[in-house]
């Protein structure tokens, strides 16, 4: 019988890149996350995977310290990030999905902003944002105002702005989503040069062939809680992930006959249409 692996936490949240400690958090009553604990080694790339509504981004945004939990901590490189937050913060890299970013700004004016918040010498942020704008396909935007960026975009130069400083955990909310494939190569490979460098990154995302592919220890969570946590290959057991995930997490195969009015066969003047809609080659 199948048993998911639950990997332990340990007594001093110190050793680990980053750590949560029972971390709670409802809205309306309803536990969005519940007593969740999480240890993040330093220098993995930490996948979290659980489906829309799991309380990924909310356990996340509470250990960044973008949310108040109702109980709990988190620490980043040992440092909570509620009682001694500008060390925690100075040590990571933030891109979480939905929170407002300068849009007003171009692209290079939103890195000089960074690197000035960061304290960064001037011409070291200059080069870094060459480096970042030319390897992230966007040196021709630089000059172009954020807001109107495409979502790729978007999401590409708000990873920048979370690596320019060289942050020791790098804490990345769907990082890939709406990003084309070509820069999709590109961050990934650049996301294991850091862990490589002793960097530590943990992300989520729905996608499970990039966590597969990329991650070397992944969480399942769902419910606000964690069904199975640890390297890939104790959580996967020999099969693939997306097997576990359902396993765990539950869902059912679709029953086509619900939607039987779907596409059904075209009557009356069209009918010589075909079933995706072109004309048929011999209706002429």
């Amino acid at each position: 019988m199948f048993s998911p692996h639950i990997a332990p936490v340990q007594p001093d949240p110190a050793g680990a890149a980053f750590a949560v400690r029972n971390l709670s958090k409802a809205f309306a009553g309803k536990a969005a996350v519940d007593d969740l604990s999480l240890d993040v080694p330093v220098g993995s790339i930490y996948g979290i995977v659980g489906p829309n509504g799991a309380g990924k981004t909310t356990m996340l945004t509470m250990a960044c310290g973008l949310l108040r939990p109702d109980s709990g901590t988190s620490f980043i490189v040992g440092h909570d990030i509620w009682r001694d937050p500008l060390p925690a913060k100075r040590a990571m890299g933030l891109l979480m999905d939905g929170v407002p970013v300068f849009d007003r700004l171009t692209g290079a004016e939103y890195l000089y902003y960074l690197g000035a918040l960061r304290s960064l010498d001037e011409a070291e942020v200059a080069r870094r944002s060459r480096d970042l704008l030319a390897n992230l396909s966007l040196a021709e935007a630089a000059d172009k105002r954020i807001v109107d960026y495409s979502a790729g975009m978007t999401k590409k130069i708000l990873l920048a702005g979370a690596v320019l400083h060289d942050p020791e955990v790098l804490i990345l909310d769907e990082p890939l989503e709406a990003v084309d494939p070509v820069s999709g190569r590109m961050i990934q490979q650049l996301l294991r040069a850091f862990a490589r460098r002793g960097g530590t990154v943990i992300l989520s995302s729905h996608v499970m062939g990039l966590v597969e592919g990329l991650c070397d220890h992944v969480a399942i969570v769902a419910e606000g809680r964690v069904l199975s946590s640890g390297t890939a290959e104790d959580v996967r057991q020999g099969r693939t992930l997306s097997d576990i995930f359902i396993e765990l997490v539950g869902g059912e195969d679709l029953d086509p006959s619900s939607f039987s009015w779907l596409r059904t066969a075209p009557s009356g003047p069209d009918s010589a249409r075909g079933s995706a809609g072109e004309v048929s080659p011999d209706a002429s």
